[in-house]
């Protein structure tokens, strides 16, 4: 990939929520080519910002000399990047010396054992997801979890800059998707207790807009607090962007690597059974702000109902 980012060819794969705002940001620095499952989507996006866009994950390949996926799962990223029986996929159109940039949530063992499928074709692998959602993807600040051999991450900079404030080497193949795991491990925990926090207040007699107040200026808060419950909980927005279903995937992923590792993690394994539990409730394309509506389902009250 050549060092100078304004003359480096670009592919893109995957336009949904937090794909389109990033391909956005990158369209006016690089020489760029997308693909979307949805042709409509792909073709939009293409005229809308004067790049080109394909059906064949091969020639996006051929187009790039660094190819970004923002997929749903490691499953997705490995279809498109090896394609079926016949192959057809990225490495069929990419040079060797190339590298696959996946900035999906993946799962950290089947990016290794990506990584070490793509190496006879001479591309490489880098692990680089994000952090930020919706919002952070539009304004370019999100936080990006590296993993990968030092020399590719260090050529991977000029194409990940224009869509992070913080670039986080984590470590080698795998490490990036291993943290993102637990950070939204982290973040699945911090929601789940404000939303009963808040069911508890709410029937005892707090007002839970003002527990919000107490709890941001307090020992309490967290991202939920901040920056989710008063914006998509108690307007009944549930508009996050980001779904119950990518929720419960992340936590399962964090605690299967507990698992791999014989560790015990309770508060983890619970976690993951509870937001497999909303998933069930909600269906998988619920936002995952509406996961309080597991609490009001159990307790056969609406958050904002008061006392008795």
């Amino acid at each position: 990939m050549p060092e100078a980012a304004a003359s480096a060819r670009v592919g893109f794969v995957g336009l949904g929520n937090m794909g389109w705002p990033m391909a956005h940001l990158l369209a006016p620095h690089f020489e760029l080519t997308v693909l979307d499952a949805r042709t409509d989507v792909a073709e939009s996006f293409a005229a809308e910002h004067g790049v080109a866009a394909t059906t064949d994950p091969a020639e996006v390949g051929a187009a790039a000399d660094a190819v970004i996926t923002m997929l749903p799962n490691g499953d997705d990223v490995r279809a498109v990047a090896l394609g079926g029986e016949d192959g057809g996929g990225l490495v069929a159109g990419m040079a060797a010396g190339s590298v696959l940039i996946d900035m999906s949530s993946s799962a950290p063992l089947g990016t290794r054992q990506l990584a070490d499928d793509l190496q006879p074709h001479g591309v490489a692998l880098v692990d680089a997801p994000v952090s930020g959602g919706v919002a952070g993807a539009r304004a370019g600040s999100l936080a990006i979890m590296v993993g990968g051999a030092p020399g590719e991450v260090e050529r991977c900079r000029p194409v990940l800059e224009p869509l992070g404030k913080a670039i986080y080497v984590m470590g080698g193949s795998g490490t990036g998707h291993a943290m993102k795991a637990l950070n939204n491990y982290c973040s699945a925990a911090g929601l789940a207790a404000a939303c009963e926090a808040l069911l508890v207040g709410d029937r005892v007699g707090l007002d839970p807009a003002q527990m919000i107040d107490v709890l941001n200026a307090s020992s309490g808060r967290n991202a939920a607090t901040e920056g989710k419950v008063a914006q998509e909980i108690l307007n009944r927005n549930f508009g996050l962007g980001f779904t119950v279903g990518l929720m419960a995937k992340d936590v399962g992923i964090a605690a299967g690597i507990a698992e791999g590792l014989g560790l015990e993690a309770p508060i983890l394994a619970q976690t993951r059974d509870l937001w497999r539990e909303a998933e069930a409730l909600l269906g998988g394309g619920a936002d995952s702000t509406a996961v309080v509506r597991l609490w009001e389902e159990w307790n056969g009250r609406e958050l904002g109902a008061g006392p008795e």
